[in-house]
């Protein structure tokens, strides 16, 4: 099976792979099949364009789901036990191995060898939620959208380590609009 048809439309870039895994559950599932899956994998740059991904199945599917669960436990005040411990079984496993290929035109570009595996796929991912969770500097930067009902944990990269939400276009602009009707109102009283 090719790479997937569908496309998958990012609402903003966490910072970190893991953390881009777990919006893909808000404000609606976004991985809801195995091509949305594939579309998000290459969305994301875990794998390239072009990259076949017959292994990718409804029980990849789950997977990834189930490996989301895990790390968004792991990111609690108090994470579960049991969910640290499936992240490190996932990402015992080897993940993709790259490899340059040329082109036509003589240009090198970065392949996959061979057709990933479901276990090698989560294993990239889970690597990048123990990079992150055993990295005190990146741990001291993750945050939770400040935005109503906005459930997205974000990589705070910004320069004065104040950003508020997930996207200042979406929470950020609802919180201004907001604030700004909250003081028309207190001034009409």
């Amino acid at each position: 099976m090719a790479a997937a048809a569908a496309t998958y439309e990012d609402r903003f870039d966490a910072g970190r792979s893991c953390l881009d895994l777990l919006a893909t559950a808000h404000p609606v599932e976004h991985l809801d099949g195995p091509d949305a899956l594939r579309a998000w994998l290459v969305h994301t740059g875990l794998v390239p364009a072009g990259t076949p991904l017959a292994a990718v199945g409804p029980d990849c599917v789950a997977a990834f789901r189930e490996l989301r669960a895990d790390i968004g436990a792991l990111l609690r005040p108090e994470p579960a036990a049991a969910a640290l411990a499936r992240v490190n079984e996932r990402a015992a496993a080897a993940p993709p191995a790259p490899r340059a290929v040329r082109t036509g035109t003589g240009d090198l570009i970065r392949a996959l060898h061979p057709d990933p595996e479901g276990a090698a796929l989560l294993a990239a991912l889970a690597r990048d939620a123990v990079d992150l969770l055993t990295d005190p500097a990146a741990r001291a930067r993750v945050r939770r959208c400040e935005g109503d009902n906005c459930p997205l944990i974000y990589l705070d990269t910004s320069r004065g380590r104040r950003r508020r939400w997930c996207s200042s276009e979406l929470c950020g602009n609802r919180e201004r609009v907001a604030r700004h009707r909250r003081r028309s109102l207190a001034k009409s009283l």
